[in-house]
């Protein structure tokens, strides 16, 4: 008689052993809240305390206005919304709540080693491109990175720039083009390039924007892609933690 074979693994523990690994555990919802909690702490409470000399990153300033324009202006509602909306975002994924000790000392490394990656490809750019105005563009001046306000707005750079570019706008997209039955790689070609774009064009909007400069417009989007792509791969938090990292990278390389 043959012996019997021994029934190999179900899909569903498999998958189990999957979903308790890092790379699995760090994009959860729930782990970037965790993760960008205390980023959000911090940038809320130093506007707070640095009062009307604190300079409030645009993407937050454009959420603020748009619900102000709903009728709902109270300071901190949106830093809730944003707690929200990755809570319920994590209860839809109906996975585990529980974080392994040490996830995120794990998170931080990655953002950090992503940062200099970006500020790699940055300083590439730069030596290609031989223009002066493309550093002046992209740095923070020596004036004002000065300031302990600099040094918050990079924290509400990345947790809120990534939250309407990303969270918001390249969701948004990629449920308007599946609505419209477009195939799942021209969808997410589609909505990485369209937010990307986006992206790179915001920076030259406003009061506060910069003089446009197709060496730094083209970083910028390229900077978008990248992290439209940590939010695909990596999650929320990861992407919000290297566009902060990066941020913070730039302000103290930049020299006077």
């Amino acid at each position: 008689m043959s012996a019997k074979s021994q029934p190999g693994p179900s899909s569903d523990d498999l998958s189990a052993r999957l979903a308790q690994g890092y790379w699995a555990e760090s994009r959860r919802p729930w782990a970037s809240l965790v993760f960008i909690a205390p980023f959000l702490l911090i940038y809320e409470g130093g506007l707070l305390v640095l009062g009307p000399h604190a300079v409030r990153n645009g993407a937050d300033a454009w959420l603020r206005s748009f619900l102000e324009g709903l009728g709902f202006g109270e300071y901190f509602l949106l830093p809730l919304l944003t707690v929200v909306i990755l809570l319920a975002w994590h209860h839809t994924t109906r996975q585990p709540w529980r974080l392994r000790p040490g996830l995120f000392w794990g998170m931080a490394g990655e953002c950090v080693l992503l940062a200099f990656c970006l500020l790699l490809v940055l300083k590439v750019q730069r030596g290609l491109s031989h223009a002066t105005g493309l550093a002046a563009a992209l740095s923070i001046g020596e004036d004002i990175r000065e300031h302990v306000g600099a040094a918050v707005g990079f924290l509400g750079a990345g947790i809120y720039e990534e939250l309407l570019f990303r969270l918001v706008l390249f969701s948004g997209l990629m449920w308007l083009l599946r609505w419209m039955r477009v195939e799942p790689t021209p969808r997410k070609l589609s909505a990485v390039v369209a937010s990307s774009l986006l992206f790179a064009a915001a920076h030259y909007v406003g009061p506060y924007g910069d003089t446009l400069a197709w060496f730094s417009f083209l970083f910028r989007f390229l900077a978008g892609v990248f992290f439209a792509i940590l939010f695909v791969c990596r999650g929320f938090g990861i992407a919000a933690g290297t566009h902060a990292g990066y941020d913070i990278l730039v302000g103290l390389s930049s020299g006077p």
